[in-house]
């Protein structure tokens, strides 16, 4: 299972002082020096922590792949075909969210996503859909031609009871072995913690995790380093492989 480091929320803390640190790009190295087998980051329409300066100076000194989450918008299109990232991933957005609240609706706007999704493979990009782990709407990322889902695994993350997490957990197996079986990449993400991530991280058709703000919460107290290790150490343990 690769983990992804998303780095925004070391530009959220840069941007509360409008300083110039701590460094994204700082991050994603020192991310990738320690285990991050690719960076995830996510430019906003409001540009509230990354912005285009950061995309440009991380796309080109990363060693590994960056994943560039975007909204279903002709700039962040344009954004994307002139940073060239390895991997998009589309997600929903609205401006007055704190983070983002739910899956993409696909079946909702098939066309317009087909369109991205057609434009974005052929310049080289692989795309990634962010959705909930709902049949239909599986089905209908491999029907516009998307390569990858992410599953939105929030309601999991923010489960009251352990009932609700487990319903919640099944319901991600569920649309995630759905999705293997229609030959598409899975992954999942957001709200993930060392605390949930085990049973997350059980379900074999999940190649990818996505991690962002329990990461560089973490990495408050203990550095990135060692959040980045402790992220990981539960992740192989939880597939019961040597870390």
């Amino acid at each position: 299972m690769l983990l992804g480091v998303n780095i925004d929320h070391v530009a959220t803390l840069r941007n509360a002082r409008g300083t110039t640190y701590p460094s994204p790009l700082e991050a994603a190295l020192l991310a990738e020096t320690h285990g991050a087998d690719l960076i995830t980051l996510h430019l906003r329409e409001d540009r509230r922590h990354i912005k285009d300066a950061d995309v440009f100076a991380i796309k080109s000194a990363i060693r590994t792949r960056m994943n560039l989450e975007m909204a279903l918008t002709e700039e962040m299109l344009e954004n994307a075909l002139n940073v060239m990232p390895q991997d998009v991933c589309i997600v929903p957005e609205r401006r007055e969210e704190v983070t983002t609240e739910g899956g993409l609706d696909v079946l909702a706007q098939q066309k317009k996503i087909a369109d991205y999704t057609r434009t974005l493979t052929r310049a080289g990009i692989r795309v990634s859909l962010f959705i909930d782990a709902d049949e239909a709407q599986i089905q209908a990322a491999k029907d516009v031609g998307a390569p990858v889902v992410e599953l939105h695994t929030g309601a999991y993350a923010e489960a009251r009871t352990h009932e609700t997490q487990r319903e919640e957990c099944s319901r991600i197996e569920a649309g995630a072995h759905f999705a293997s079986e229609l030959g598409l990449v899975v992954n999942a993400g957001h709200g993930l913690t060392i605390h949930n991530v085990t049973s997350i991280a059980q379900i074999l058709a999940i190649s990818e995790l996505n991690i962002g703000h329990s990461l560089i919460s973490q990495a408050v107290f203990l550095g990135l380093p060692e959040a980045i290790r402790q992220m990981k150490k539960v992740m192989f343990e939880a597939r019961a492989l040597p870390y």
